[in-house]
């Protein structure tokens, strides 16, 4: 016989599910809304703060997302809050939850009355947690900045500035403050400013270069932006010469193409292996200005430390072949094939010559760079560089210290040379500039070495 169930045990049971139920769904829903991870504030808080800076704070909260931001700023003891939001609740019919924010934080110093000085900016974040009786989960961050609202001053050390198209100068000025970029705009090309010469950490030098097609009218303008931001600009008194450069003509033979042409195979693509004289054409700009690209990576920083001195030496005992600037155009069975500007300087002596540094400085490359061969260049600090190129050998390291007329190498003919030849250069930066300045005593005492003299003499 059957037994019935007992309908108030069947009742009890039910109930005791339902119980376990509830209590679960409590467990669970109770564990999400008291979850305890903390907002994240990914922003760095600037240390400066200029007149009316504004940046952006990046915020999450990848659980119950952000319920609160509260920005504020205070200076002598009173307190500026400069945003106070809240964001809807998680599960809210308005709207989802945020999870990730970014706020705009602007601070308006003249508007809100705060002076230039100390300050403490504080940054506090809550999210949707019924953690801390439901206030949510707190990250808070406070920093001691400084307000400044003025624009750094610029003194410049010297009246005369004499330059030449495709030359090189040199600025001294003083500055009112640190200022993390400061320098010299020679139309659109900056010219980084150094400290480090004089006892004075104030002062800076920045040599500067027209290139070869920047002549008179071009702008110049010493540029500093402080560490707030604050930016200001000063010209000074400049003269430009302007310089014509010679024309020359190169006249392609099959034979000098057969030769030299297959030596860049390796520069390029092998989809790119065309007829001898369509690869003179890729090379001869393509692979140039690939070539170039190189060498302005090599000499993107400079040390602070004048390491040479005097007249700048030459390769001795040999004869011009080429001149700086000069403007070659390439002929091939008496029709133009292309154009091009010859920055620097050959010089022809007997086969396998040593190669002498014009002048002490730091080996910064040594190696090989397409159509000027196998190439050292010398830094000899300031962002002044001197360039050895098209050598048979290197007798240098990268890194090493060399004195002038220490051997760097050996000429020879690599990359896009047709004989034996040093193909020598200067760079101020990343710009070529005119030998010939660096090997003329007297340019190197009016434009440099009396400069610097003259400022040296206003320290105290």
């Amino acid at each position: 016989m059957e037994s019935k169930l007992n309908p108030v045990k069947f009742f009890f049971r039910l109930l005791v599910a339902a119980l376990v139920c509830l209590v679960l769904v409590s467990v669970w829903f109770l564990w999400g809304r008291l979850e305890g991870e903390k907002p994240v504030i990914a922003t760095e808080i600037p240390s400066f703060l200029n007149p009316s800076q504004e940046f952006i704070l990046n915020l999450s909260d990848a659980k119950s997302g952000i319920r609160k931001v509260w920005v504020a700023i205070e200076q002598n003891g009173k307190e500026t809050v400069l945003r106070d939001d809240l964001y809807p609740l998680k599960g809210s019919p308005d709207s989802a939850p945020v999870h990730s924010l970014s706020v705009s934080v602007k601070v308006d110093a003249k508007k809100l009355g705060i002076t230039d000085g100390k300050a403490i900016f504080r940054v506090m974040v809550r999210d949707n947690s019924w953690r801390g009786w439901f206030h949510g989960n707190k990250t808070a961050i406070e920093k001691e900045i400084v307000i400044d609202t003025r624009p750094p001053e610029i003194v410049v050390m010297n009246r005369v500035h004499n330059l030449n198209q495709g030359g090189a100068g040199l600025v001294i000025y003083r500055l009112s403050e640190p200022c993390p970029v400061n320098g010299v705009m020679v139309g659109d090309i900056f010219y980084p400013g150094q400290a480090g010469y004089f006892s004075d950490p104030g002062i800076y030098l920045a040599f500067i270069a027209l290139n070869h097609q920047q002549g008179p009218g071009t702008d110049l303008f010493i540029k500093a932006v402080d560490q707030a931001g604050n930016a200001t600009r000063a010209g000074f008194p400049h003269h430009i010469k302007r310089k014509v450069f010679k024309k020359d003509t190169i006249n392609l033979s099959d034979s000098f193409l057969n030769q030299k042409m297959p030596e860049f195979d390796v520069e390029i693509p092998p989809d790119s292996q065309k007829p001898m004289l369509a690869k003179f054409i890729m090379v001869n700009k393509e692979l140039r200005e690939s070539n170039y690209q190189k060498i302005s990576s090599a000499v993107a920083a400079s040390d602070s430390k004048l390491y040479w001195g005097g007249i700048f030496t030459r390769l001795p005992n040999s004869a011009p072949r080429a001149g700086f600037a000069d403007h070659r155009t390439y002929m091939y069975e008496g029709k133009e094939v292309d154009q091009q500007d010859h920055l620097g300087v050959d010089l022809a002596s007997l086969q396998h010559s040593p190669v002498p540094a014009a002048n002490s400085g730091r080996v910064v490359f040594v190696d090989f760079v397409g159509i000027y061969g196998k190439t050292v260049l010398l830094d000899h600090g300031f962002g002044l560089f001197s360039m050895y190129s098209h050598l048979s050998s290197f007798n240098v390291k990268a890194g090493q210290m060399v004195s002038k007329n220490d051997i760097l190498g050996y000429t020879g003919s690599t990359g896009m040379a047709a004989g034996d030849h040093l193909h020598f250069s200067t760079l101020v930066r990343n710009t070529f500039v005119n030998p010939i300045e660096w090997w003329d005593e007297g340019w190197i005492k009016n434009n440099i070495s009396d400069k610097i003299k003259e400022v040296q003499s206003t320290i105290k």
